[in-house]
């Protein structure tokens, strides 16, 4: 517990949570209040999936959020003094991990659900009732794949520990790298089904029943994965778990 506390603390008491955390809920607020507002001229009705539609943009926040969280802490030499204080540095990463993931879990929650209500109240007349599995799953379950990518960016940060390859790589991967694996001849599309995003997606829209059978349009493009729902959430929570793993082992055996 008080390495929890003092994880907190650390991470609190910059600028960066907070400057990400609203940049985070504006990139998924903002475009979901356009998309409602504009549903009549674009002859696309909103649906519950489309009040998502900046999730991917809010999702590359939290990333970066995440290992801003590590990298951060080697500029300044703070995670040295926390390495000292504890034997073994395990339970220090652990406990980073596991708050930088309470924080976007809580950032995730806020942000679907602030942009589901905002659409509501700007489309009055269209269908945004949660009364499917799927509608609560694409809306609640934004928060419990912000909290998996946070352990994978804490993981990727430890990994990298630079600032500037940390950013890039936790911007450029999800958003392009994994579709431009499609462009392989042949093998491109077999891996692309099995990649970490694109495989939480499929966590989150199904098979697009939030989105009135709609893939794309005013909705985020639907996840080509084999896997069901249930399944597609546990691959995408392992994959986190060995980047987190991986950054670990190797910050154990090299000097902070």
């Amino acid at each position: 517990m008080h390495l929890l506390a003092a994880e907190r603390i650390k991470l609190f008491s910059i600028q960066t949570p907070w400057i990400c955390g609203l940049l985070a809920i504006t990139v998924l607020v903002v475009p979901a209040g356009l998309l409602a507002a504009t549903a009549t001229e674009s002859r696309l009705p909103p649906t519950v999936a489309s009040t998502q539609f900046g999730f991917w943009f809010a999702l590359v926040v939290v990333l970066v959020l995440a290992g801003l969280s590590v990298t951060g802490e080697y500029q300044t030499g703070t995670i040295r003094t926390s390495f000292q204080c504890v034997p073994g540095r395990t339970p220090v990463l652990l406990a980073k991990a596991a708050v930088v993931a309470a924080f976007a879990f809580v950032l995730g929650e806020i942000a679907a659900f602030g942009a589901w209500v905002v659409a509501l109240l700007l489309a009055p007349d269209a269908d945004l009732a949660l009364d499917s599995a799927a509608d609560w799953t694409i809306v609640a379950g934004t928060g419990v794949v912000f909290a998996f990518a946070a352990v994978l960016g804490v993981g990727a940060g430890l990994l990298v520990r630079h600032t500037a390859g940390a950013v890039a790589l936790l911007t450029i991967y999800p958003l392009a790298a994994e579709n431009l694996v499609t462009l392989i001849p042949h093998a491109g599309p077999a891996v692309h089904r099995w990649l970490p995003f694109n495989v939480a997606m499929k966590f989150l829209s199904g098979n697009g029943g939030a989105s009135g059978g709609r893939d794309g349009g005013n909705a985020n493009v639907l996840s080509d994965s084999p896997l069901s729902p249930g399944w597609a959430l546990a691959y995408f929570a392992a994959f986190a778990a060995v980047v987190l793993t991986a950054g670990v082992v190797t910050t154990r055996r090299r000097d902070a």
